[in-house]
């Protein structure tokens, strides 16, 4: 989740085939976190090297790595998430959790069907956690996947202080090959941050209580100033071609309507022409999509960095909020 986010159906299941143990002679970098760790805890530093003796590295986790479903066009893309199923249940997930969804809008001002898609595409409603250990996929990537190697070894850290905090078994705490954890799929230190106790059980439980899942997916986008009533996105059209030159590849609303609009962008919807927008180019199947998308969107990438699944998100969200109020699904390529 969060920063990398690139859980797909087909990719979470275990693997297994070329794991091998690690052996912190051949990983220095082992010793300076279990020193680190020991530090911030009653883990000492020989009670994690007997730890890490019962943690395989798995190769596998690499290649997934290297072929994340965000790298697929848009047209591609959408399919895996927006779905009548998808749809469907997403509804359902709605009415089943209504009091609790209407409760984390109310406090954290965070739109039920967004709450709801978030999860949906995550882990298909709790139903698809994740099935590696989530000790060896964090090892494997922090030292074995140079590229983004600091930053997982840091989630391992985290993971570690997560697990005696909450009385875990880290040997037995299961996520994604990212090592994201429970149905909402935080990574460790999003898990520690922004996880809260929802249900009132006096500790936050994302494994176990989909209040508590709910709770920390609306807390997590208040956090990073989600702001109720504010436009995500829409799509829009180019009246002008020079208006390619408008188009983002970041993260970050830097434009405003005002601006999108003189350089020949149609907007069908009235937005102040002062609001900060950003300009999208999609890769649909038979030729380019444009989108105008406002803060919000750029909220929901900070859950997950990529264009893609900030779409797939508000898409999922719209359609699941029809079906909720009674619509019904009419596109072909969604049902």
């Amino acid at each position: 989740m969060n920063k990398l986010g690139l859980i797909t159906a087909g990719l979470l299941c275990a693997a297994t085939q070329g794991a091998f143990a690690v052996d912190s002679s051949d990983y220095p970098q082992l010793k300076k976190l279990y020193r680190t760790v020991a530090a911030e805890s009653s883990y000492t530093e020989k009670q994690l090297e007997s730890l890490f003796a019962n943690v395989e590295l798995q190769p596998r986790i690499i290649e997934i790595m290297e072929r994340p479903a965000e790298s697929l066009p848009w047209y591609k893309y959408r399919k895996i998430f927006l779905t009548g199923k998808n749809i469907t249940n997403g509804a359902t997930f709605w009415r089943q959790n209504a009091n609790t969804l209407k409760r984390a809008e109310e406090e954290y001002g965070v739109p039920a069907e967004i709450i709801v898609a978030t999860i949906g595409v995550e882990t298909r409603y709790g139903t698809n956690t994740g099935g590696y250990k989530v000790i060896e996929a964090l090892s494997t990537l922090g030292l074995d996947y140079p590229r983004r190697s600091k930053f997982f070894m840091k989630e391992l850290q985290h993971f570690l202080l997560l697990s005696q905090e909450h009385k875990l078994d880290p040997l037995d705490v299961s996520g994604s090959y990212a090592g994201a954890i429970g149905y909402p799929q935080f990574m460790p230190s999003s898990y520690r941050s922004y996880a809260i106790d929802f249900d009132g059980s006096g500790q936050s439980d994302l494994y176990n209580s989909m209040e508590d899942a709910i709770g920390s997916v609306a807390n997590y986008y208040s956090r990073h100033r989600w702001k109720m009533g504010q436009p995500v996105g829409v799509p829009v059209e180019l009246v002008k071609d020079s208006a390619n030159k408008m188009v983002t590849k970041g993260l970050k609303a830097n434009k405003t309507v005002g601006k999108l609009k003189k350089s020949g962008v149609r907007i069908d919807v009235d937005v102040a022409s002062k609001t900060p927008a950003a300009l999208l180019k999609l890769e649909g199947k038979t030729g380019p999509e444009y989108r105008m998308v406002f803060k919000n969107f750029f909220v929901i990438t900070r859950y997950n960095t990529s264009q893609l699944y900030a779409m797939a998100i508000q898409l999922l969200s719209e359609k699941i909020r029809e079906q909720y109020q009674g619509g019904e699904c009419v596109q072909s390529d969604l049902c």
